[in-house]
């Protein structure tokens, strides 16, 4: 690909989680900027996610601190309370319409758009940026069962590509982690950026990156 190609990244959090548990690895955010940097002109890395509004703390914070400081940029809202018909407390958040809007106010910025999503809800966006002229490739996975990608969003894009084969290049391998790496803190002392999602401090020192 021409790095005068300028790209975009739009992630969809909960799905993409949801896909890379059910291919059994974790993704290292840094080694997937760097990736698609290495790739195109990327002017923008996009994450969204819905959240947890009353908890100070949640397993997903100290993620969503570090991409917001090391290039991403993140969008979040609200995660919406219910009880489930087992009268257990779930939360539900879609960012659907945040990403469409993205997506559709950068369409004169960019040629490529890289969805990072299974959902076929994106269809229609798909297409309406085809109309926009820019190409879109969206990155799931046809390897579980069933596949984490709906069909008709796999047929409207110009190109699929499935996450499994971006293992190598994106994933972390728990065993290049140490058995008792010391516990490192994100901007609001949050514990375990290193342990939990492969990634780093800013100014820690990394060997082979």
């Amino acid at each position: 690909m021409s790095l005068l190609q300028r790209s975009a990244l739009f992630i969809d959090g909960a799905n993409l989680y949801a896909t890379t548990k059910a291919l059994g690895f974790d993704i290292d955010y840094k080694r997937l900027l760097k990736e698609f940097q290495s790739r195109d002109n990327l002017i923008r890395a996009f994450y969204y996610t819905a959240m947890v509004e009353d908890q100070e703390y949640s397993s997903i914070r100290p993620l969503i601190d570090w991409l917001d400081y090391n290039g991403y940029r993140v969008v979040t809202k609200p995660a919406r309370e219910f009880t489930d018909s087992m009268g257990r407390r779930r939360f539900k958040g879609n960012m659907d319409i945040e990403l469409a809007i993205d997506a559709l106010e950068l369409s004169p910025h960019i040629d490529h758009m890289v969805l990072f999503s299974g959902d076929g809800d994106f269809r229609s966006l798909v297409e309406a940026m085809q109309r926009r002229g820019v190409r879109v490739t969206v990155i799931s996975t046809i390897q579980t069962q069933p596949a984490m990608i709906a069909d008709e969003l796999r047929r409207q894009a110009d190109e699929f590509v499935d996450l499994a084969s971006l293992m190598p290049k994106i994933g972390r391998d728990p065993g290049e982690r140490p058995a008792r790496a010391p516990v490192d803190r994100g901007p609001r002392g949050n514990p375990g950026l290193e342990s939990r999602y492969g990634i780093r401090q800013a100014g820690d020192q990394v060997d082979g990156e």
